[in-house]
């Protein structure tokens, strides 16, 4: 069994990732594995007001080191990876995929 949490809030990150390693700790013995997406800037409905407007694109785009915005398609080759047996020894893990975008010290900072 997998269970797969999709971390969306910067602001809940921290928290989301403690409780997927505790969780993964707990369940580890019973080959139950649990770990956690953390999406980036992802071009989404979501986001699309967001994108749309050229000056938040571009400071979006700025904090995050590869340079431009992600794709749905990555985050779900992430899900589809944890969720194979490609990853059968990974657990207690936060998968961050954005870019580089968390290692930015301005996002740290929480204006990302």
């Amino acid at each position: 069994m997998i269970v797969l949490v999709l971390l969306a809030d910067p602001a809940t990150r921290g928290g989301v990732k403690l409780f997927t390693q505790t969780v993964a700790m707990e369940y580890a013995k019973q080959n139950i594995r649990v770990n956690a997406i953390g999406p980036g800037a992802i071009n989404t409905p979501i986001n699309a007001k967001k994108f749309a407007d050229p000056e938040q694109k571009a400071t979006t785009t700025s904090m995050i080191p590869m340079g431009r915005i992600g794709d749905p398609e990555e985050v779900a080759a992430a899900a589809a990876w944890l969720a194979s047996d490609e990853s059968s020894y990974v657990t207690g893990i936060t998968m961050f995929v954005d870019g580089g975008m968390t290692l930015y010290p301005s996002f740290q900072g929480g204006r990302g």
